[in-house]
């Protein structure tokens, strides 16, 4: 696996060893990053991203190599995403790794104001998420959150998100979610 776009593309990471673990990929995050550009224009420079269920670090990182201000990579088990951000040793500022349970985020001191999260398929995490990072504060107004669930699998989105695009990617289902605190 390695960074698709930016600063350092082909950049490669490390990955898991086992099958536990589902990385997003390469094509996915190409994908994801295509649509953000033309929606949004490819300037990064005042993205400020949260990467729940982070493992590898890899949505984050390659945000962060296309100029994102800040990156939290989260997850319980940062292990490969700390080893991979020392990687990016000249971004070290724009990055934290928080070892985290996702359902159980402590509070922060800045607003994101993108997410991505990409949790165990078919577990009815996804919804906790979105739930905790309403009541933790962790979104800015207008935050865009992309959701990465199963093709087939079914959530109830909590009221403060619009849906504004959803794709389909091989078994992976992107939700690009828009938080509106005043619904």
């Amino acid at each position: 696996m390695r960074i698709v776009a930016g600063k350092y593309r082909g950049k490669k990471l490390r990955t898991p060893e086992g099958k536990e673990v589902r990385p997003t990929s390469e094509r996915a995050r190409e994908a994801v990053f295509n649509i953000l550009n033309s929606r949004f224009g490819s300037d990064y420079s005042d993205i400020r991203l949260a990467d729940i269920f982070a493992g590898t670090g890899a949505f984050g990182l390659e945000a962060i190599s296309r100029g994102a201000a800040a990156v939290v990579l989260v997850d319980k088990d940062t292990t490969l995403a700390a080893k991979n951000a020392k990687m990016f040793d000249k971004e070290q500022d724009k990055i934290k790794v928080l070892r985290a349970d996702a359902l159980n985020l402590p509070r922060m001191y800045a607003k994101f104001n993108m997410v991505y999260t990409d949790a165990p398929y078919a577990q009815g995490l996804t919804e906790e998420v979105l739930r905790q990072l309403i009541a933790k504060e962790w979104l800015a107004e207008n935050a865009l959150c992309i959701v990465e669930i199963r093709q087939d699998e079914h959530i109830d989105i909590p009221s403060e998100y619009d849906i504004i695009d959803e794709r389909v990617y091989g078994l992976a289902r992107l939700l690009f979610l828009e938080y509106k605190s005043e619904k």
